[in-house]
């Protein structure tokens, strides 16, 4: 009986290899003459719920060094500790934007926008999300709705094109009642601390003005903002973070908006603080139980920071949750 190690596992590879190169070898030689292509395929992802058809169109994914505060409330070694028992390098994170467009049938609606054309630069791997939007055979002239989930850069600056022109010309764009009342008020501008707030008040004007700040209208937490999509109300990440139940006959779906960034930390360490939330306290609560929500009722979640396309379940196990993507399905 053959007895596998990891010595005759690479015994057996460095062998084939030396056979493929022997001159007396009977395999043709690969000429290997096609250039590499360097890019990855167009990302969209299509399935249904109920009657509404889903397609995920994601805005690519941004890597930086592993900043020592990525987690408030956790040691640098215990994130790297999480990354690497979730498969992924030590001192780096990848951060994955995974916006949707519902077709409901009466109405084409976009749930968040990326971080928009104007970062789609050479060299960056983010800011795709209209060249995705395109492959997927979606005109942003025909969007009638674009539905904003919270005033983040990932999830606003694609209301306008590399030309600071409205992206989606044709659309009625409906943002949190709270949020947007956070964010536009000039005393709270004048609180903000330096830096990162200091940052998204600055950012979140230049985007909510003009022809979009024309076009935009406000809704109220747990009301249904177009067919089928109702608000859910889950502050913290920031002050009027918004998440979504998608209901298409006895079929739902939880849009998680930011409830947790990379499941791998935020879902298995519900306890953690990112950096990114505004009121850490806040948000923990309201993740621990959206979660548990989702446990319970076992709810299908497209979650926004989630390896594309960020569909799936969550789970409940002894260190806290996980995030199970579904089975890709090859029909719609």
């Amino acid at each position: 009986m053959t007895k596998f190690t990891r010595r005759s596992m690479l015994a057996g590879t460095a062998a084939t290899a030396a056979a493929v190169a022997s001159p007396r070898s009977i395999v043709a030689p690969a000429r290997a003459a096609a250039p590499a292509v360097g890019k990855q395929a167009s990302g969209l992802y299509r399935y249904k719920v109920g009657s509404h058809e889903i397609t995920v169109v994601t805005d690519g994914a941004r890597s930086f060094p592993l900043p020592d505060t990525f987690v408030n409330n956790a040691k640098k070694d215990d994130v790297n500790a999480a990354l690497e028992a979730a498969h992924m390098p030590r001192d780096a994170m990848t951060l994955v934007f995974n916006p949707i467009v519902v077709n409901t049938g009466s109405k084409l609606v976009a749930i968040d926008t990326g971080y928009g054309a104007a970062e789609a630069k050479p060299n960056t791997t983010h800011g795709q999300y209209q060249q995705n939007l395109a492959a997927a055979g979606i005109d942003a002239k025909a969007i009638d709705t674009v539905i904003i989930s919270h005033y983040h850069p990932d999830h606003v600056n694609g209301l306008l094109d590399a030309d600071n022109k409205p992206a989606f010309p044709n659309a009625e764009i409906l943002v949190p009642a709270v949020e947007h009342k956070f964010w536009m008020d000039d005393g709270e501008m004048s609180r903000a601390t330096p830096g990162r707030m200091q940052g998204l008040f600055k950012d979140n004007r230049r985007v909510m003005s003009g022809e979009v700040l024309k076009r935009t209208a406000t809704y109220e937490w747990g009301k249904e903002v177009a067919p089928g999509i109702t608000s859910v109300s889950t502050p913290g990440h920031t002050l009027g973070h918004t998440s979504y139940v998608i209901a298409s006959g006895s079929a739902r779906l939880f849009v998680f908006s930011d409830v947790t960034n990379r499941p791998e930390l935020f879902v298995r360490n519900p306890g953690w603080h990112a950096s990114f939330d505004q009121i850490p306290d806040m948000a923990e609560a309201t993740r621990r139980k959206v979660l548990d929500m989702l446990v319970a009722d076992k709810m299908l979640v497209q979650t926004f920071h989630a390896p594309f396309p960020a569909l799936g379940h969550m789970e409940k196990d002894s260190q806290g949750y996980r995030f199970v993507q579904a089975p890709w399905s090859p029909a719609v």
